[in-house]
């Protein structure tokens, strides 16, 4: 789907006015700046994945510098794992993705980026929302809405050409109750953000994670020298609880969620005494702390 932008249709860009457009012009000059990650910002009205569009555009037979940022006020085709379906309303949530090019990093410690984008997320959103949030993993962002946990946000990485990862990222932010695609979903404004002015939560998010990808980076990619790896098992609601790893194949792997390794993979410790790590899969809790 080709993307609209966002300076089109005034009229419905003001349709909501308790949801108004993000200010691409203010983001840009707060974001893109010399040193900074950050080479490009662009919000477009409407499309149908970001995540799909920068993986084209960085393919697209022209070099595309690492640090693009594209942003969309409303994704109508948007992918979560597993080919999930990821729905909100215009100007609801933030919806972006960014292009990395991590060279200085060997292709096996990768698996880490979209760990790293869910501790700068956290840590953004902490910042700037005022919400506590936790990982679920590898790449959910959960709020307690209720007293109950709830999915907020999702990450999604997928590879662009040899060597770059575009990073997608969706989290709603002002969803009210009747809104929500599934009951299991929440927001932040329903977790009691004291701010769900977009703008500068969108500012957090991407400040954090030009701060954590860069210390990442640095150590190579090593998680657990750049202090990535204890991060985010310190923020990870998945550590502590008996799950359910719905695995490739068919298979199903069921134990205690003991460690993220130094590969960012879940160690499940199994029934039989055996410690067994999960690269890939679909994770369910079974069981609180």
């Amino acid at each position: 789907m080709t993307p609209r932008d966002a300076s089109e249709s005034p009229r419905n860009r003001w349709s909501d006015l308790d949801r108004p457009p993000l200010n691409v012009t203010a983001l840009r000059r707060g974001l893109v700046r010399e040193g900074s990650l950050w080479r490009e910002v662009d919000v477009v009205q409407s499309t149908g994945s970001t995540n799909s569009d920068l993986v084209a555009r960085a393919g697209g037979g022209r070099e595309v510098a690492e640090g693009v940022v594209l942003v969309a006020e409303e994704q109508t085709t948007a992918r979560g794992r597993l080919d999930r379906r990821w729905t909100a309303p215009a100007r609801s949530g933030l919806f972006f993705s960014v292009l990395l090019r991590p060279a200085e990093v060997p292709v096996a410690r990768w698996g880490w980026l979209p760990l790293l984008t869910g501790v700068a997320v956290a840590t953004g959103l902490s910042r700037a929302a005022g919400v506590d949030t936790a990982l679920k993993w590898p790449n959910d962002l959960l709020v307690t809405v209720g007293g109950e946990e709830r999915k907020a946000g999702g990450i999604l990485a997928e590879r662009a050409g040899d060597d770059g990862v575009v990073v997608g990222v969706g989290i709603n932010v002002s969803l009210r109750a009747d809104e929500l695609p599934v009951p299991t979903a929440g927001s932040l404004a329903l977790a009691g953000a004291v701010s769900t002015d977009r703008d500068p939560l969108l500012r957090g998010v991407l400040r954090a994670l030009e701060d954590w990808y860069g210390r990442w980076r640095g150590a190579g990619g090593d998680a657990g020298a750049c202090g990535l790896q204890e991060t985010y098992a310190a923020g990870c609601a998945t550590l502590g609880r008996v799950v359910r790893a719905e695995l490739p194949g068919d298979r199903e792997l069921v134990g205690e969620a003991v460690a993220v390794d130094g590969d960012g993979r879940l160690v499940l410790a199994t029934g039989e005494g055996v410690q067994e790590p999960v690269g890939a899969g679909d994770i369910v809790h079974l069981r609180g702390r």
